[in-house]
């Protein structure tokens, strides 16, 4: 069991799915470089592997910051600035808060079955994709795909520092489509789909591969029980 903090802050002007990395790009050049979390880079080349604790996307084509556990402390580096505007492809845009929310969360292993989405989830790599590829029977190709969205949530379990400590069910229940997603000038599979888990997970979240960039955004669906 683990309590986290979950901040979301959107703010009242619109950006669109590409500009996602310019919208990063902007809030990193604010806060400065010495700053990990905005941008999980290390000296040099290298990067930070850990589970993303700041992540950008756009909620109904607004930026919008999700910022997690520790990642709720830092987003303050932002705020402290007089003046919030970014300068987003070639424009600039006075950034100012449509909305604001803060929640804390208990992730554990619960008995009951929660419902998602996952949108743009990006859930191979290159030698994943070919094992995919190889698989010819669909159930086998939907199991592939639970094991490695599994994988996914105990990922970020241990980004949080929550030690999973029970099994954790998850089953798709529908694969809404799959289609190539351009990431960082390649082409690469995104799955939207549905799926249920006993872990509960909070809303927007992000699961997968280039969670900071928007990608692999959780939402919950109207839960029965």
């Amino acid at each position: 069991m683990k309590q986290i903090k979950v901040l979301t802050v959107s703010f009242n002007t619109r950006i669109e799915n590409h500009e996602i990395p310019a919208f990063r790009g902007a809030i990193v050049d604010k806060v400065g470089r010495d700053s990990i979390l905005f941008h999980n880079h290390l000296a040099g080349d290298a990067f930070l592997y850990k589970y993303p604790l700041i992540q950008y996307k756009t909620i109904q084509g607004k930026p919008t910051i999700v910022c997690i556990d520790y990642g709720v402390d830092e987003i303050h580096k932002f705020f402290e600035n007089r003046d919030w505007s970014l300068k987003i492809s070639d424009r600039w845009l006075d950034m100012k808060i449509d909305s604001l929310n803060m929640n804390q969360f208990t992730m554990q292993v619960w008995d009951k079955q929660w419902r998602y989405s996952i949108l743009n989830w990006i859930a191979l790599n290159q030698e994943n994709h070919e094992k995919y590829l190889a698989i010819e029977s669909l159930t086998e190709r939907i199991s592939f795909l639970e094991r490695t969205l599994i994988g996914n949530i105990i990922s970020m379990a241990k980004g949080i520092s929550w030690d999973v400590d029970k099994p954790i069910k998850l089953s798709i229940s529908e694969i809404k489509n799959s289609k190539p997603v351009s990431l960082k000038g390649k082409r690469v599979m995104g799955f939207t789909l549905d799926f249920t888990t006993n872990v509960f997970l909070p809303n927007y979240i992000g699961l997968g591969k280039s969670v900071s960039l928007g990608y692999g955004v959780v939402r919950s669906k109207k839960n029965d029980q």
